[in-house]
């Protein structure tokens, strides 16, 4: 038997999660010198965690290590079933080398098991979409070769999209560089930011205050989707839920009222390299 396998930088809700079968991989982060794990909003709570950022708290993340993805995998294979995790961006994190090393030691302990792996190239709400896509394909009795062979095409067709009130918290996670970060601060402007097809964070443009934001967010939709409605259409955003209610708005006048757009709010992991304020958008792109 096959076990689909999804990490929490993918944003999927707690309660969306408990509809699917599906394994998760908790990614980690520390607030105040207390390490937790990222839960999709079954217990933590989005609001008072960016609440404490603005306030000083400095959050920080880190990867998991070997024996970490063994915990993960190894009961699978003991039961006798494979796995196919569907993982957010390798260009986003050094983590994925110990996963590499541990599936390599865990499959010469199981050498009749496997274990298959593909990257969205994407995170959060990006990675949600390819995510929920790839699982539609696992529920349909899809082989891992085919899994994989979707994600690698389907991930291409996803465009991801945000804008951050400070570039210091992508700053600070090595996301972009400094004199970015600087200058965008220097000047009181609100950086547009998307995932590239390698799956890395660039810069595209900028916009002036949130509704700037906003604005430009929903135009970047209106010039680059195609098919968005036949998809789900993902807003994310970090204690910005006004501005996430006016993009929504926006996009159902635009591409019609029965369209599934879902707000996502922004967890901690991701929420401490974009920081509070951020406004993301995913969907199906040309």
């Amino acid at each position: 038997m096959l076990k689909f396998f999804i990490d929490t930088n993918s944003e999927l809700w707690f309660e969306k999660v408990d509809q699917m079968d599906v394994s998760i991989i908790n990614m980690p982060y520390c607030l105040d010198d207390e390490l937790l794990d990222a839960d999709l909003g079954r217990n933590a709570d989005y609001v008072k965690f960016f609440d404490r950022v603005q306030k000083g708290a400095t959050p920080t993340t880190c990867g998991l290590n070997k024996d970490n993805y063994i915990q993960y995998f190894e009961p699978i294979l003991q039961a006798g079933d494979d796995i196919i995790y569907v993982t957010f961006s390798h260009k986003l994190s050094n983590t994925f080398e110990y996963m590499r090393q541990a599936i390599d030691e865990l499959l010469v302990k199981y050498p009749e098991r496997k274990i298959s792996y593909v990257d969205t190239k994407q995170i959060s709400v990006g990675e949600e979409l390819v995510v929920e896509e790839a699982y539609k394909q696992y529920k349909n009795g899809a082989s891992a070769e085919d899994i994989v062979a979707f994600v690698e095409k389907f991930r291409i067709e996803v465009g991801t999209y945000f804008g951050v009130e400070s570039l210091m918290h992508l700053k600070r996670g090595g996301r972009v560089s400094g004199t970015t970060a600087v200058l965008g601060t220097l000047l009181n402007i609100k950086p547009i930011l998307k995932i590239d097809e390698e799956g890395a964070i660039v810069k595209m443009q900028t916009a002036k205050g949130m509704k700037g934001v906003v604005k430009t967010l929903f135009d970047i939709f209106k010039s680059n989707e195609d098919k968005a409605k036949d998809y789900s259409i993902y807003i994310a955003h970090a204690n910005q839920e006004q501005c996430a209610e006016e993009l929504k708005k926006l996009i159902a006048e635009y591409i019609g009222q029965d369209s599934n757009i879902m707000i996502q709010p922004i967890g901690p992991t991701i929420g401490t390299h974009c920081g509070v304020g951020t406004l993301g958008l995913a969907f199906h792109k040309k």
